[in-house]
């Protein structure tokens, strides 16, 4: 099995992270190769759906499109919302990620998802990724990935705690021995930080804003807890719902901490769970090893240190943690170390 999967690679073997707001590509032996929004753009003529972008080009086009046109994610809290969208996305990013190769002849492509998917969302990523083309699709949970991408040492018998937020979901899980000894999954991550920036402006400001411009505000000024006084201040327009015209207002770091105190607060939550359920020989491994974050939402500001002042643990960010299950699914795709972290589609 070792020597068919070391000698069996060809250029087209794949691991896709396909993530609620971004999609990364991974081809053997040449690394990440695609980093793009899944997003992809349509235009419905005589009920036919006709694509006319994805990715980057496409997500330019959220909250801009003429009536005939829309401009979708089709993933959403991780899994597919829309799988024949979903299809037609995985097939054109991939056809980009191989420079217009046809994706019929990947013979194995490894797909990451979400520990919590339910065996109907698998299927439905499975198939998603089959339609499009692939001929074999094998699947790896998120957390295992993302541990992998950050260098834990998961195929030794150490515990390691990973934390993955990725825009639908933030993953926890203690990994040990090639195995995930504990996951748990709350359906928080940067989507629901983006809608609390909305509903909070709307809802002090009266002003109405976009997910974009929100997404904006939070990679700016967004933090996990609050700085002393005001902090950084911007200007941020939309529609003011007063008097229906195009307004600005000046929000502060304070205010958009605030706005993103009830998603921190469940991602904490999930954290503490995940170590009151943790045996006791792989907690006492995890008060050396510390926890580690992956995925956007570790970007967030000072996550690691409000996470900290919860558990009292040492908490990194992983280098590149936006990567990390994309690199963690490729090493699974092309090192026999990693034998048994697959699973078949």
């Amino acid at each position: 099995m070792k020597l068919k999967r070391l000698f069996g690679l060809t250029g087209h073997d794949l691991a896709i992270d396909l993530g609620t707001v971004n999609t990364l590509i991974h081809v053997a032996h040449k690394g990440i190769v695609l980093n793009e929004p899944s997003v992809i753009a349509f235009e419905t003529i005589n009920g036919q759906r006709h694509i006319k972008a994805v990715g980057s080009e496409a997500r330019l086009m959220l909250g801009k499109t003429p009536e005939n046109v829309r401009a979708v994610r089709p993933l959403r809290d991780g899994v597919i919302a829309d799988i024949d969208i979903a299809e037609q996305m995985i097939k054109r990013l991939v056809d980009k990620a191989l420079g217009g190769s046809s994706f019929a002849r990947s013979h194995n492509v490894v797909v990451a998802v979400p520990s919590g998917s339910t065996m109907v969302e698998r299927r439905a990523i499975r198939d998603a990724a089959s339609n499009a083309g692939a001929s074999r699709v094998q699947l790896i949970e998120e957390p295992m990935a993302a541990a992998m991408g950050a260098g834990l040492p998961v195929t030794e018998p150490i515990g390691a705690m990973v934390v993955d937020i990725g825009g639908g979901t933030t993953e926890v899980a203690v990994l040990s021995l090639r195995g995930i000894a504990y996951s748990g999954s709350v359906r928080v991550g940067g989507d629901k930080m983006d809608e609390a920036i909305v509903s909070f402006v709307r809802r002090h400001h009266n002003l109405l804003i976009g997910e974009v411009t929100a997404e904006s505000v939070k990679h700016r000024i967004g933090r996990a807890t609050k700085p002393d006084g005001t902090g950084e201040v911007i200007t941020v327009k939309g529609r003011d719902l007063m008097n229906g015209r195009p307004g600005e207002i000046e929000i502060s770091e304070a205010q958009i901490s605030e706005a993103l105190r009830e998603s921190v607060s469940q991602i904490i939550g999930a954290v503490r769970h995940a170590l009151e359920q943790t045996a006791p020989e792989l907690a006492a491994d995890i008060i050396d090893e510390g926890i580690t974050l992956t995925g956007g939402g570790a970007l967030l500001g000072r996550l690691d240190e409000a996470l900290h002042q919860a558990t009292g643990l040492p908490v990194r960010v992983a280098e590149n943690p936006l990567t990390c299950v994309a690199r963690g699914a490729g090493l699974a795709l092309e090192d026999p170390i990693y034998d048994g972290v697959l699973r078949a589609g």
